[in-house]
């Protein structure tokens, strides 16, 4: 699947907007065909943004199963004689789409892009109406995975992941035209040898027969500097001006489907000429060992809940880049395709995640209290889970293959990892991710209940990823013991020869809270925490990375430990910074 891209011979029309938008609580807008006509009582919701916020109605925020949009659009006229795409960059958690009384399609998973070729179903230069019925509702089948659970008030929606459920239309709609012989995918795969790259190509299409691919690739000026043909190829580049952390270089790959001189269709690829390779402990960028500083991150800003916004993630990456940090994990879902594409221009790598979080009945206690469930049975997280969630790791490498600042591949967020039935469901999903795509590392992040030599699933990971909060969780207070217990197990971690990102570790903390004695929820014990993780850290060549827990405080289900929250952003929701803020900045930019 290509995303929508004006060209020489394609076309595209955003549908954002202000769409009509009701829930749909007793489950009856499918058999009274809502899509039919234009939908009932029906309120405005804007898109993309999550619904739960913007009606300032607590039935709405909570609510859990069907909810329904729907908007008119016209088709331009000069599309006749092209094939019309309805694409979708996400809708979460599922959506079923109507183009006036037709289904045209549905999709599982709330973070990946899904679309239909809709030509026969609209005229250019007519109306068309669009129906999106979108469900929020999670099953231990469903990833991530969740219940609903039969309670004195009614049917209640419980799930593990310590963000809240934001559901809806999250991302751009689109209207977009391609010829009916068309370009359909394409992979690249980079390389180079001391001064010359290489870029090897692949390229589907459809309905192209007698017609060839021809390639061609421009550097950042413009200027041509290798051209090719064929469906398959590979193309040298002398002089290459490689992608690296910080200098996001972009050359231009143009593929066409032609006959003769004459261009059927035409696509660009933005690529980035790099290397990534795990070599004993080391994690190498273009043959360098490379140290990841930065975060863990979330989607989740006031207001628009996950809903995408150009200007938030713009200042999002100005942040980084003042702060020091080189890098980011998606923590935890696939982010807007935008935010990737904006990390390859700056230079900002990133470790792509699945939305695999919460697959752990024993995170019980304090956050989510008792679960009461075996994480993998056969009426839990079984076979059927695990063939959501290889399609989950599929679609996310579709979407996310060509992007240089993507270098490691996350399938899953603190599952439980020391049974046996954790080891059987993992070991296949790591090979659907080697599979999909051999050229990059590929590792799961562990959980504090698996240490080391009890994790069961670390053994198929190339980079072990682990989240510790020695000091907060465990240790609570007492960072002296919290020293000691967690550099020994970091030094037992690091005897596997295996680089180690240590992607969480963080202090819950009340911004404007402050003590001369650091105690925990106060600014200065939040420094204190992390100077005392970076002194363990420091201490094991075996740790590459560093992401602090979180970039900023988000929104999460309501409990005792969750006081409008989670709190340890180390910049507020609103991006204000916390003093540790400006202890990072000194560390990260190596002023200390």
């Amino acid at each position: 699947m290509l995303r929508p891209q004006d060209t020489a011979t394609r076309e595209k029309k955003r549908l954002d907007g202000i769409w009509a938008f009701r829930l749909d609580a007793e489950y009856r807008g499918r058999a009274r065909s809502w899509f039919a006509a234009p939908l009932p009582d029906a309120d405005d919701m804007a898109v993309p943004a999550s619904f739960n916020d913007v009606s300032a109605d607590a039935a709405v925020r909570d609510y859990v199963g069907d909810v329904w949009y729907q908007r008119i659009v016209r088709v331009p006229r000069g599309w006749a004689g092209q094939r019309v795409v309805l694409h979708f960059e996400s809708a979460t958690h599922r959506a079923t789409v109507w183009v006036d009384d037709h289904e045209v399609m549905s999709h599982e998973g709330g973070y990946t892009p899904f679309e239909a070729d809709i030509t026969e179903f609209v005229t250019p230069g007519a109306e068309a109406r669009i129906t999106v019925c979108v469900n929020n509702s999670l099953s231990f089948q469903t990833i991530p995975p969740g219940t609903i659970e039969q309670t004195p008030a009614g049917p209640a929606q419980r799930y593990w992941h310590d963000f809240f459920n934001y559901a809806g239309l999250h991302r751009s709609i689109w209207l977009t035209t391609t010829p009916q012989a068309h370009l359909q995918d394409v992979t690249v795969v980079t390389d180079y040898e001391g001064g010359t790259g290489s870029v090897r190509y692949t390229v589907e299409s459809q309905n192209a027969d007698g017609l060839e691919v021809r390639v061609v690739l421009r550097d950042a000026s413009g200027t041509e500097v290798a051209t090719g043909s064929g469906a398959t190829g590979t193309l040298t580049v002398p002089d290459v001006t490689l992608w690296q952390p910080g200098r996001g270089y972009l050359y231009a790959l143009e593929v066409q489907l032609v006959a003769g001189d004459e261009v059927h269709d035409s696509y660009v690829q933005t690529v980035g000429i790099r290397t990534v390779e795990v070599r004993g402990a080391q994690f190498l960028i273009n043959g360098e060992p490379f140290q990841f500083k930065g975060f863990g991150k979330h989607e989740d800003i006031p207001v628009t809940g996950k809903g995408h916004d150009d200007a938030w993630m713009v200042h999002d990456f100005r942040l980084l880049d003042w702060i020091g940090a080189n890098s980011f994990r998606t923590s935890h879902y696939p982010y807007s395709e935008d935010v990737l594409d904006h990390a390859d221009r700056h230079g900002i790598v990133i470790i792509d995640e699945t939305a695999a979080v919460g697959l752990n009945m024993g995170l019980g206690g304090g956050i989510f209290g008792s679960q009461g469930y075996t994480t993998f049975s056969p009426e839990t997280v079984n076979d059927t889970t695990r063939q959501v969630h290889a399609q989950a790791i599929r679609e996310l490498v579709a979407r996310d293959k060509n992007h240089p600042s993507v270098v490691l591949w996350s399938i899953a967020n603190e599952p439980e990892s020391d049974t046996e039935g954790a080891e059987d469901y993992f070991r296949p999903l790591f090979d659907v991710a080697r599979e999909a795509d051999p050229t990059r590392p590929v590792g799961f992040v562990n959980v504090m209940l698996a240490p080391y030599g009890k994790c069961r699933v670390s053994q198929f990971g190339d980079v072990l990823m682990l989240n510790r909060y020695y000091g907060w969780y465990v240790n609570t207070g007492d960072l002296a013991n919290a020293e000691i217990a967690w550099r020994a197990e970091l030094e037992g971690w690091a005897s596997e020869n295996k680089p180690i990102i240590i992607t969480e570790y963080g202090a819950d903390t009340l911004t404007g809270l402050h003590a001369l004695a650091p105690q925990p929820w106060d600014e200065e014990y939040q420094i204190a925490y992390l100077e005392m993780n970076h002194r363990v850290f420091d201490s094991i060549p075996a740790v590459v990375g560093e992401h602090v827990w979180n970039f900023a405080d988000f929104q999460t289900t309501p409990g005792i430990m969750r006081v409008d929250g989670n709190k340890k952003g180390v910049f507020t929701r609103d991006r204000d910074p916390k003093s540790a803020a400006f202890y990072l900045r000194r560390r990260w930019h190596g002023e200390d």
